[in-house]
């Protein structure tokens, strides 16, 4: 009888060990269509991934070209591309209901702006999006979390991100509004630690709204900033124009009209 029981348990464990080589091969395909199933819920936007590589034993992961699209209404083909992200994790937790993840590791991020950064624009619009999706998840979350028995199950997997980095992202802008300018700026790093640390966790959606939420910010300051920049320089060039004509520094008419509509060119995107 205990031959027999013996028996059992090594066939369990086998079919136990060979279920977690098989998860373990399709994982990255698994992972990949989880982020182009979930992703365009969220954010409103296609995205894409061209490929997801997982190593269950090792606790690694590394995502590939992951291309998030435009809003409606806007004409660049995508807003933020992501090179190559690396991904450390705890391989323990991966079935538990915190999934842990140790670090986070960014690079290769290039930003299509497209708008206006005080007023509308496509990461906003984005913003907007997932904040209303985020707000909407976690209440559902919540009002699950109250109807469950006490010790029941959470009803969703919550995330620990320990460190989160972002490095060299690039912005590409067309602004428009009272300056139009094609600009190509790069950010300061973006790092975020201990998300999620402690408690429950946080969810996929807090995570996203979190860390757009962030490169929204940053990319609207850094722009807002070269704006000002840019019209300060525009309007003290028209004014610099106007005294020189003023003044009878300025040979003949049409230098000073030149020098006005060189002024104003930053102004007027010409």
């Amino acid at each position: 009888m205990k031959k027999i029981i013996l028996g059992i348990v090594l066939v369990l464990i086998v079919l136990l060990v060979a279920a977690v080589l098989l998860v373990g091969t399709h994982l990255g395909e698994i992972v990949k269509a989880g982020l182009e199933t979930v992703g365009p819920r969220v954010t409103q936007t296609s995205l894409t991934v061209n490929s997801v590589n997982v190593s269950v034993v090792g606790g690694s992961a590394a995502v590939n070209g992951l291309v998030l699209g435009n809003p409606e209404g806007y004409q660049a083909p995508q807003a933020i591309s992501l090179g190559a992200v690396a991904v450390s994790l705890s391989p323990g937790s991966i079935l538990s209901d915190k999934v842990v993840i140790h670090a986070i590791a960014v690079r290769g991020a290039e930003i299509t702006f497209e708008g206006n950064p005080l007023g509308a624009n496509n990461l906003t619009k984005i913003m907007d999006n997932v904040n209303a999706m985020a707000g909407a998840a976690n209440k559902a979350d919540a009002k699950a979390n109250a109807a469950a028995a006490p010790g029941g199950k959470k009803s969703a997997k919550k995330l620990e991100v320990d460190d989160f980095l972002i490095t060299g992202a690039k912005v590409h802008a067309n602004l428009t509004g009272l300056v139009s300018k094609e600009l190509t700026l790069t950010l300061p790093d973006i790092h975020f630690t201990d998300l999620g640390k402690g408690g429950d966790g946080i969810t996929a959606a807090d995570l996203t709204q979190k860390i757009l939420g962030q490169i929204t910010a940053d990319t609207v300051r850094a722009l807002a900033s070269s704006a000002t920049e840019l019209g300060k320089n525009a309007v003290d060039a028209a004014k610099g124009a106007l005294q020189n004509a003023a003044n009878g520094s300025v040979t003949n008419v049409s230098d000073s009209v030149n020098q006005l509509k060189k002024g104003l060119g930053g102004l007027l995107g010409k």
